[in-house]
């Protein structure tokens, strides 16, 4: 009788199991492990990597802690090798559990050269930045999951973006010394670039030749604050800037001049835009708003838009925006259009990255600066940020502001590079017209009256730019035209040569 088994059973589609692929996080022990016995074998080796790596950067956690000890050892200029160290090591769990101090023997012997000791150290700080990369997405899902009502989808866009740029900030292993040739060699190109221009700007323009030679331009990274009392000006000269630098870089097809970014978080685009038309058209902004115009200002209109639309000046007049928004947002520019200068209007109006919740209002603009000049930095653009200044100013005889005017002033005054506040005395001087006292003479109070109208001819449509701090120049005061019927400040002209010298 034939006694061969039956045949195996094929089985059904039911009985078959697919199980997801899994995916291992980013590693790799065996770098960690090269990297630490390059370390034992030579100690030099650690200038190669010290810099950057840390024992958080290890997947393995008894190589961060070996890590750790080498680096307490080298930097107390003692030697770290498998004998010095063992001592160290004897009551370490985490170390026993692979291999106690017989393990450091082992690494230090398996060494075959320490020369890769720089690449083992980046291949472990890359596998950690993915790795964080990794769990902060499963933590953007985890929480877009969550439907909670103090936390908007905005709040956990701009979470996830100051995340990844922290991550971004600190993964960053480039930088270090620079040599000194290389330095002088781009100073020498600046000043050079300068000297080829008539102008002897260096840096992007304001259109404002007095300011321009003060300053030579707005520099790549710098933090620029302009800051005035309410009705001082600082919104027009901070537009005049912006319009001057766009145009200046659409005539010169990109030689001089900027892209400009304006975030307006006190006016709307809209309003920008008729402060700019009516600088153009020489129509008063006023004017146009109420639609009191005659049918051939419409002609006047197109003609001005026509030159304006191929001018690189972008608007962004959202409201309370943070510094993670203000910089996805720089940054998108930059990518796209050759983003050159940042203009805000203005620093008070920006939330911290509390979300407006925060509340020490001086730890929060501290943190504001701090970011925006983050911002110049990484972008390689100057940041012009308009700030307010203290009612301090109107309480005393000689209202031109002072550093220590600025509000929340400490962290504003430390983070700029420039300061620089916007005065106009015939604000005030129209607003004290002398009245004559119950004591006082007719004729006395004539004659007070007089020395008034005298005062207020000589600074009529007269504005003035205090330069307080300049990190890299001069300070002092720079006197321009303001026209309040365009809100537009422009170059002091001959009419008043005292003022120009």
């Amino acid at each position: 009788m034939d006694a061969t088994p039956p045949p195996h059973p094929e089985p059904s589609r039911r009985s078959v199991i697919s199980l997801p692929d899994y995916r291992m996080r980013p590693q790799n022990e065996e770098a960690e492990q090269a990297l630490l016995g390059a370390l034992l074998v030579n100690n030099r080796s650690y200038e190669k990597v010290g810099e950057f790596l840390r024992k958080e950067h290890f997947v393995n956690l008894a190589h961060g802690r070996i890590f750790e000890a080498i680096t307490n050892f080298v930097e107390r200029g003692q030697e770290a090798d498998p004998i010095t160290l063992r001592a160290y090591f004897d009551n370490d769990a985490q170390l026993a559990a692979v291999g106690g101090g017989a393990y450091l023997a082992e690494l230090a012997a398996s060494v075959v050269t320490v020369v890769n000791a720089e690449d083992y150290g980046h291949a472990i700080h890359d596998n950690y930045i993915r790795r964080q990369i990794i769990e902060i997405g499963e933590q953007m899902v985890n929480e877009a999951y969550r439907h909670d009502l103090d936390i908007t989808a905005q709040d956990q866009i701009e979470v996830a973006e100051r995340e990844l740029f922290d991550l971004a900030t600190k993964g960053d292993v480039r930088g270090g010394f620079v040599p000194f040739v290389r330095s002088m060699e781009i100073a020498i190109a600046t000043a050079e670039a300068a000297y080829r221009r008539q102008s002897r700007v260096t840096g992007v323009t304001s259109g404002l030749r007095d300011l321009d030679r003060k300053l030579g331009g707005f520099h790549k990274s710098d933090l620029i604050i302009l800051a005035g009392r309410p009705s001082m000006g600082k919104t027009a000269l901070a537009t005049n800037i912006a319009v001057s630098a766009a145009k200046e870089f659409m005539h010169s097809h990109g030689k001089d001049g900027a892209v400009v970014g304006v975030f307006s978080l006190e006016m709307s685009a809209e309003q920008l835009a008729t402060r700019v038309l009516a600088d153009e058209t020489k129509i008063p902004s006023d004017k146009i708003r109420r639609g009191d115009v005659r049918e051939t200002d419409f002609q006047v209109f197109v003609e001005a838009s026509h030159a304006l639309t191929r001018m690189p000046l972008y608007i962004d007049d959202t409201p309370a925006i943070t510094v993670g928004m203000l910089r996805t947002r720089a940054r998108r520019l930059k990518r796209t259009n050759n983003l050159g200068m940042i203009v805000i209007d203005y620093l008070q109006l920006m939330r911290g990255s509390g979300g407006g919740r925060q509340e020490n209002r001086v730890q929060e603009i501290s943190e504001i600066t701090r970011g925006l000049k983050a911002v110049a930095k990484e972008l390689e653009v100057p940041v012009l940020a308009l700030s307010q200044l203290s009612r301090a100013v109107e309480a005393r005889e000689d209202k031109r502001p002072q550093l220590s005017d600025l509000r929340e002033s400490g962290s504003i005054e430390q983070d700029a590079d420039v300061v620089m506040f916007v005065y106009r005395e015939q604000y005030y001087l129209e607003r004290a017209e002398p009245v004559r006292r119950p004591e006082e003479s007719e004729d006395k109070a004539a004659e007070r009256h007089d020395r008034w109208k005298q005062r207020c001819e000589e600074v009529h449509n007269i504005g003035e730019c205090i330069i307080a701090k300049q990190r890299h120049g001069p300070i002092g005061t720079v006197h321009l035209h303001f026209d309040g019927q365009f809100t537009k400040f422009s170059n002091l002209e001959s009419q008043h040569p005292a003022l120009e010298e």
